[in-house]
C-alpha cells in the first residue's frame, strides 16, 4: 500500500457484475489509460497488466465492499472507497448536463481522488477471520430479512383466517408454530382433531407449559367460532401451507394471464433473486448429477424450451422434494424417491433408459 506522498497517477474504477471500466489520469489530470475489463480472471489479469507501467497508482471506487473491492486489494492495489452521494457530485462537475456513462464516471473518480485524495481515508485490508466473521453477520442480517417477510406473511394470512393461531402463539419465528400450522391449517381442522391431538402437539414440540396449557387449549375449542369466511378460509389456508409458496419466493413458479381467448404463461420476476439464482444453480448442478434429473432436462429442452426455462421447471420439481423434506424433517433418500416415481408412475422413469433427441435433431 503506497503512502499518498508517493502517489503519481489516479484510477477511477466504475464496477459493475460483469465488467469494470477504467480510467488513469496524471498528477496534471491528464487520461493516460482509458479500457474496460471483464470480471474474469482474464480481465483481471488484463487490469495488472494494463496498470503496470504505473507503479505508484492509487484507486478509487464507489464502494467499500464486494467481489471488485476483494479483487483489488487481492491484488494489492491502494484503494479509496468513496460515498456514492459524493461520487454522484463529482461526475455532475464533469457534465453538468447530467449526462451519465462508465467513461464519466470512472473519469469523475480519478479527478477526484486526485484534487482530493489526500483528505480520504485508505481502505485498510481485514485480517481474514475479521472479514469472515464480517461477511458472515451481513449474510445473517439477510436471511434475518427474508425471514422476517415470511413470517410477516404469514401472520398476515392467519388474521384474516385464522385469529386463533395468532392467539395461540406470539413469537411466529419459532419453528413448532409453523408446524401447528401445516398439523392444523384451518380453524375447523383444528376443533376436529381434538384434546387428545393438542396435548399430543403441545408435549411433542415441548411447550407444554402449567400457566399457558389451559388457557391455548380453551383457545384451541372455540378456534372455529371467530374466523374468516369460507371463501377466506380455502383460498388463505393455501397460502399458508401451500408448497407454490416457497416456488413463488424462488421465481420458478410461472405467473398466468388469461383475457378472453388470451393465455398467457410468463416468467415470474416478482421474486427474491437470490433464491431463484440459487434454485437456477441448484438445479444446473442436479440435472449433472443425476440420472433422472438429466432426463427430465433434456425432456424440456426436447419440447422447444430455452437451457433457463428447463432448469426452472427442473427447480419447481426440487422445491416440492425439499418442502417434504421440510415438512417430514427427513434427508433427502434418492432411492424412496426412485420408489415413489416408481410406485406412481412417474414419465420421468420412461426416459431415464430412453435417449432424447436434442433440440433441432
Amino acid at each position: 500500500m503506497k503512502p499518498w506522498q508517493d502517489i503519481t497517477h489516479y484510477a477511477g474504477f466504475d464496477w459493475a457484475k460483469d465488467h469494470h471500466a477504467v480510467i488513469i489520469v496524471d498528477t496534471q489530470g491528464q487520461i493516460v489509460a482509458d479500457f474496460e475489463f471483464e470480471h474474469s480472471l482474464e480481465g483481471w489479469q488484463r487490469l495488472v497488466k494494463e496498470t503496470s507501467a504505473y507503479p505508484n497508482l492509487a484507486v478509487a471506487i464507489e464502494t467499500s465492499q464486494g467481489a471488485a473491492v476483494d479483487q483489488l486489494l487481492q491484488h494489492q492495489y491502494t484503494v479509496y472507497p468513496i460515498h456514492p452521494v459524493a461520487a454522484e457530485s463529482y461526475r455532475q462537475r464533469k457534465a453538468p448536463s447530467g449526462t451519465k456513462t462508465d467513461h464519466l464516471d470512472a473519469w469523475g473518480l480519478a479527478d477526484a481522488l486526485r484534487v482530493d485524495g489526500h483528505g480520504w481515508r485508505v481502505l485498510q485490508p481485514m485480517d481474514p477471520l475479521t472479514e469472515q466473521l464480517r461477511l458472515l453477520c451481513r449474510d445473517e442480517v439477510v436471511l434475518i430479512e427474508q425471514r422476517t417477510a415470511l413470517v410477516n406473511q404469514l401472520q398476515q394470512a392467519l388474521a384474516e383466517y385464522y385469529p386463533a393461531a395468532l392467539e395461540a402463539f406470539n413469537d411466529w419465528t419459532d419453528s413448532f408454530t409453523w408446524e401447528f400450522v401445516i398439523e392444523f391449517p384451518t380453524p375447523q381442522a383444528l376443533v376436529k382433531a381434538g384434546k387428545r391431538r393438542w396435548e399430543k402437539f403441545l408435549h411433542t414440540h415441548k411447550i407444554w407449559r402449567p400457566e399457558t396449557a389451559e388457557k391455548r387449549l380453551k383457545i384451541f375449542a372455540q378456534a372455529d367460532q371467530f374466523k374468516g369466511s369460507p371463501a377466506i378460509v380455502r383460498a388463505k389456508s393455501q397460502l399458508a401451507v401451500s408448497q407454490e409458496v416457497l416456488q413463488c419466493i424462488a421465481g420458478t413458479a410461472p405467473v398466468s394471464y388469461q383475457s378472453g381467448k388470451i393465455h398467457k404463461v410468463h416468467v415470474r420476476w416478482a421474486c427474491d433473486k437470490f433464491v431463484r439464482h440459487t434454485v437456477h444453480l441448484w438445479a444446473d448442478c442436479f440435472r449433472k448429477a443425476t440420472v433422472w434429473g438429466q432426463a427430465y432436462y433434456q425432456k424440456k429442452r426436447a419440447e422447444g424450451m430455452s437451457h433457463a426455462c428447463a432448469l426452472r421447471c427442473l427447480g419447481q420439481r426440487l422445491l416440492k422434494i425439499l418442502f417434504r423434506m421440510l415438512i417430514t424433517k427427513t434427508p433427502y433418500n434418492a432411492e424412496l424417491h426412485a420408489q415413489n416415481q416408481q410406485k406412481h408412475g412417474s414419465w420421468v422413469l420412461q426416459l431415464v433408459n430412453k435417449p432424447v433427441a436434442k433440440p433441432g435433431e
